[in-house]
């Protein structure tokens, strides 16, 4: 199964033996990771019934019904503590993947892809706060551009932060700010060129965001 720009991005970070992917739906993501070999085993979790079909159907196409297990359920409920090694979020919003997170309480698995559809920060700030260390991220080109995560569980202060800017690092992401990531550039300048028109009338959070933008390009153009 060909996956598209950013289920590609979130598949090259995912390796384990037994990864759940939340909210599949045509079930893509995990049936690519079973194929290419990148995982043995996989679950899928979906809410409602139609997903829930879809994910089945796709299933029982690439006849891996005897190594992916779909559960109808919300988030990680329907897994059991230790049970996935690595489990995938993606196409949903932060606020939504926030929530799932919340919730799982022991069903945490030790690493976490995650490509929301909007601002990847506060995953970020979730990741640093519940010791999981941002191990790598890649934007993804689509409708627009999208953000993806992978985090692993690990202790003391992530060095993905080290001798990156906190705050731009936070909103931006420290891996693409010392790569010079030609992605990020572009969309920085994009932002750049949008809201500097509008400073005279601007809201404050408007100009707040138009300063970390600049700041973001000053430090990858040194």
């Amino acid at each position: 199964m060909t996956l598209d720009a950013r289920l590609e991005a979130a598949a090259q970070f995912i390796r384990a033996a037994v990864h759940a992917d939340i909210g599949s739906d045509h079930a893509a993501l995990p049936v690519a990771l079973l194929t290419s070999g990148r995982v043995e085993r996989a679950v899928i979790v979906e809410k409602t019934e139609g997903p829930l079909r879809n994910a089945r159907a796709a299933v029982a196409r690439a006849g891996l019904t005897d190594r992916c297990e779909v559960r109808e359920g919300d988030g990680l409920a329907p897994l059991t503590p230790g049970e996935v090694e690595s489990a995938s979020m993606t196409g949903m919003g932060v606020r939504t993947m926030l929530g799932v997170l919340a919730r799982a309480g022991d069903r945490l698995p030790p690493a976490l892809v995650l490509q929301p559809n909007d601002d990847a920060a506060p995953l970020r700030a979730w990741a640093r706060a519940q010791a999981y260390h941002l191990r790598g991220e890649a934007l993804a080109p689509g409708f627009w551009t999208y953000p993806v995560l992978h985090l692993r569980r690990a202790e003391g202060p992530d060095p993905a932060y080290e001798g990156v800017p906190g705050a731009l690092a936070e909103r931006f992401g420290p891996h693409l700010l010392r790569a010079r990531d030609p992605q990020l550039l572009a969309v920085l300048e994009r932002q750049r060129a949008r809201l500097a028109p509008l400073t005279a009338h601007a809201r404050a959070d408007v100009l707040r965001h138009l300063s970390d933008v600049q700041s973001a390009l000053a430090w990858m153009h040194t």
